[in-house]
């Protein structure tokens, strides 16, 4: 039985070459042989050509190959104008470098929210940048770009937040996230984002601030922080910080010290010997956030924690905890780290905000807006022609004083009628003007007001204006300056039967919220500063 199914076989591998050589070389070789006696002339052979000699058929059908291979090429070529079709089907149609360029700009789509929850969904290359999304959503909203609207990783079951620096890739921050992790990407101004290129005084405390070498004299904040920015120099931070320890839900006041290999701590007192500093985190492979709710998430003793935790999706077991006693105390930390890490990166991004990485810069952005909005131009009407106003600020200037004298007219408007109840209502106006302001906010407590200015940056003259939880008649301003935050409380005053808001107890007053506002951002008064930015929740 065995034998007559090989001779079948045999059979069938011999019916088979005669058809195509190629079958019968697998065949050969799939019976263990390899000699020619097997092979039978292919029917594309010349009929003179002789058979040769069992031991040469391998050379002559590979003579015959070459010499086939030679006549096809001396064939003239002919151009083929759909080389698409024709090519191989084992061979791509698109080539690597063209296929790598096309996978980079594959487009995803990305939700982004506001701080009042509204959220806007996007679509972007795969090679977008924190900034690059920043000016989309800026010119999709018509927003005035001032160099501080920022995007945020907002980590919700943590309770953690960090700022995405202008650099960074956003699909490659999103791949970073658990698929049940409901993390989320905010827009929001942060008005400290680069503000330590300008005012560094504020952020590197001198009693946080040494050298690893010895200096000449005393160095300014502007020193400082060209050492940062140095490969060859750097000042080291030092200071004590409260420490989660591993495992455990207690926390330890230890001696840390910053470096530009890594964060070490101390294991004796405040020594800095190498033999008492051992090594904590280092930065290339974390990113810093900052603790939003750490007395309440992680048993933290004070409000002003911040953690290092790994790029990739990690739990919590993963974060290295710490927290600082004061706001000025965490800034700095977080600020040399953030130093340390990205270095002129980060000045780069200062000094040339629009230099996008992906297709979706503002040079390539064009406005969205319609034909005759870019046709629009300021005109002068107050003489007997009519002209173009070419120059931006005298432009400016005219808006202003125009928009001045309509609030003039409204109110002389409002109280022409001189009667009692014309009065009040004027009154009532002016007291309730105030509510469509960006920079008011109704009633929210003195801890929201806190969290708002420092969500938008601990820069001087961040403020807001809101009412008084423990006066309802009054309002409060909050406002930033020194790294600290202040509340002013404005209080109504009466005279002749109209109400008035004064901050230094009558000596200066205003009929509402909005002149006193506007006084206040061009004279400093009894403030420590003039107001230069307003809080907002904007809507996407």
């Amino acid at each position: 039985m065995t034998t007559s199914l090989q001779d079948g076989q045999n059979a069938a591998g011999r019916a088979a070459a005669r058809d195509s050589p190629l079958a019968a070389q697998v065949c050969g070789a799939a019976q263990g042989k390899g000699d020619a006696h097997d092979l039978a002339p292919a029917p594309w052979l010349h009929a003179r050509a002789l058979l040769p000699p069992p031991d040469a058929t391998r050379g002559c059908v590979v003579d015959r190959r070459k010499k086939k291979d030679l006549d096809v090429l001396e064939m003239p070529s002919i151009p083929n104008p759909f080389p698409e079709l024709c090519c191989s089907p084992f061979t791509s149609v698109l080539s690597s470098g063209l296929l790598s360029k096309t996978n980079s700009r594959k487009k995803q789509v990305i939700k982004v929210y506001s701080e009042d929850e509204t959220s806007r969904a996007l679509e972007v290359p795969s090679d977008i940048t924190a900034r690059d999304v920043c000016q989309l959503l800026i010119l999709k909203n018509h927003y005035i770009d001032d160099h501080s609207w920022t995007l945020f990783e907002h980590l919700p079951h943590i309770g953690l937040e960090r700022t995405l620096e202008d650099h960074e890739l956003v699909i490659e921050v999103l791949s970073n996230w658990g698929m049940e992790e409901e993390n989320k990407l905010y827009f929001r101004k942060n008005y400290a984002k680069y503000e330590f290129f300008k005012n560094p005084m504020y952020f590197f405390p001198e009693h946080m601030v040494s050298f690893a070498t010895e200096t000449n004299g005393e160095i300014s904040p502007t020193q400082i922080l060209q050492m940062f920015l140095s490969s060859s120099t750097y000042p080291e931070i030092h200071g004590f910080l409260h420490a989660k320890e591993q495992g455990k839900k207690s926390w330890k006041k230890i001696y840390f010290l910053l470096r530009r290999s890594g964060l070490y701590f101390s294991t004796k007192g405040t020594s800095k010997e190498p033999r008492h500093l051992q090594f904590f985190s280092e930065f290339g492979t974390s990113d810093i956030y900052v603790s939003l709710a750490g007395k309440k998430k992680h048993g933290a003793p004070t409000n002003y924690g911040f953690c290092f935790k790994p790029n990739k999706a990690g739990g919590p077991r993963d974060l290295k905890m710490l927290c600082a006693e004061e706001e000025q105390s965490r800034t700095c930390w977080v600020t040399a780290i953030r130093l340390l890490k990205y270095g002129m990166q980060l000045y780069q991004n200062y000094m040339h905000p629009y230099q996008g990485r992906s297709g979706c810069s503002s040079q390539s952005i064009s406005p969205m807006r319609s034909i005759s909005e870019n046709s629009l131009v300021a005109m002068d009407f107050s003489g007997q022609k009519s002209r173009v106003i070419e120059n931006p600020t005298e432009a400016l200037s005219v808006a202003v004083e125009e928009g001045l004298a309509w609030r003039k007219k409204g109110c002389l408007r409002l109280g022409s009628h001189g009667s009692p109840t014309a009065s009040s209502q004027t009154s009532a106006t002016n007291m309730a003007i105030h509510r469509s302001q960006p920079w008011f906010h109704h009633k929210i407590s003195r801890d929201e007001a806190q969290r708002l200015i420092i969500q938008q940056g601990l820069v001087d003259g961040v403020f807001l204006v809101r009412d008084s939880q423990s006066n309802p008649k009054t309002f409060v301003l909050s406002m930033s300056h020194g790294q600290k935050i202040k509340h002013f409380q404005i209080i109504p005053v009466e005279d002749d039967g109209e109400m008035f808001h004064t901050l230094d107890d009558g000596h200066t007053r205003f009929t509402d919220l909005i002149q006193l506002v506007e006084f206040y951002q061009l004279n400093k008064g009894v403030l420590p500063c003039k107001l230069k930015h307003y809080c907002s929740r904007i809507a996407l």
